[in-house]
């Protein structure tokens, strides 16, 4: 196990499926992932002083998580968010506003944890709410910030996307953000790597991938390209594949392997909760080597 410690920070919640609540949040996702591969993680989130947020904190315990830094709010509720699944197994979200994760506050201790972290890895709903402003301050200590742009409509905005992809040392997106920030951002390009090129200039940012769904993903690093053109896997669900991909993909940045073999991990990671239930499935550092050299 690396001593190399990975915070993440922001929403933790239910998600509600037809079928029953399990329990999610992106960067949540990410640090359940991380977790599991056996890297050191702690998770920043706030949840409600309810019957909600006492199972959160159960669950996170039984998974073998860290809840020091997970505050519990008396006024606002445990995040929830409604998910459907169209016959793909795409996902659709309905997300409650005002929940506990929406006013994550700053402690000496938590911005002590952010400036020696390896990594800070964030998304863009955390910034929806006074949490923006908590994250600001880590991001001003971060020495290696990791921006997963994952936009949920409506609850973001191109201004604050691009303040904070300009102070972000790693930019994720899936191909549809891609593209579409870099319109809104005034590429005038057409290709995926074009597009990617430019937004590394425009946001002095070393380090940009992008996943493409079933066709795997393509990382941009410190000036080099690296390809992986993804696994077949049977889909139940896409709930949490793009977490577990990053989660595997920093660590593996964190932890200094080989970059290709750090994308072709994240691929694989990402292929197998596909092809998994839920955001969250136990998914060992062995399973995934053996799954990778498998096909």
């Amino acid at each position: 196990m690396s001593n190399k410690s990975i915070i993440c920070f922001g929403e933790i919640l239910w998600d509600l499926f037809p079928s029953g609540k399990m329990l999610g949040g992106a960067p949540f996702n990410v640090a359940s992932s991380i977790n599991g591969l056996g890297g050191v993680v702690e998770f920043i989130s706030r949840v409600g002083k309810d019957e909600l947020g006492d199972a959160i904190l159960s669950q996170v315990k039984s998974q073998g998580l860290s809840t020091h830094f997970i505050q519990t709010d008396s006024k606002h509720k445990t995040g929830k968010v409604n998910v459907t699944l169209n016959k793909e197994g795409s996902a659709q979200y309905e997300i409650a506003q005002d929940a506990a994760w929406d006013f994550i506050e700053i402690s000496e201790e938590t911005l002590y944890a952010a400036r020696h972290a390896e990594a800070f890895i964030f998304g863009s709903l955390v910034a929806r709410g006074s949490s923006k402003a908590t994250l600001m301050s880590f991001l001003n200590v971060s020495k290696f910030s990791v921006f997963d742009l994952n936009l949920r409509p409506p609850f973001y905005d191109t201004a604050t996307l691009i303040e904070l992809m300009q102070v972000a040392h790693m930019l994720k997106f899936n191909d549809d953000e891609l593209y579409e920030i870099a319109s809104e951002m005034g590429s005038p390009h057409d290709s995926l790597n074009q597009h990617v090129v430019f937004l590394a200039e425009k946001t002095n940012t070393q380090t940009i991938c992008v996943t493409k769904g079933m066709h795997g993903a393509v990382l941009f690093h410190q000036g080099s390209w690296y390809h992986n053109s993804g696994y077949k896997i049977k889909v139940i669900d896409t709930v949490g594949a793009g977490d577990s991909f990053l989660a595997t993909l920093v660590l593996g940045l964190v932890e200094g392997d080989e970059i290709q073999s750090v994308l072709n991990n994240a691929c694989g990671m990402g292929a197998l909760v596909a092809g998994s239930k839920g955001a969250n499935p136990p998914i060992s550092k062995a399973d995934l080597k053996a799954f990778v050299f498998s096909v």
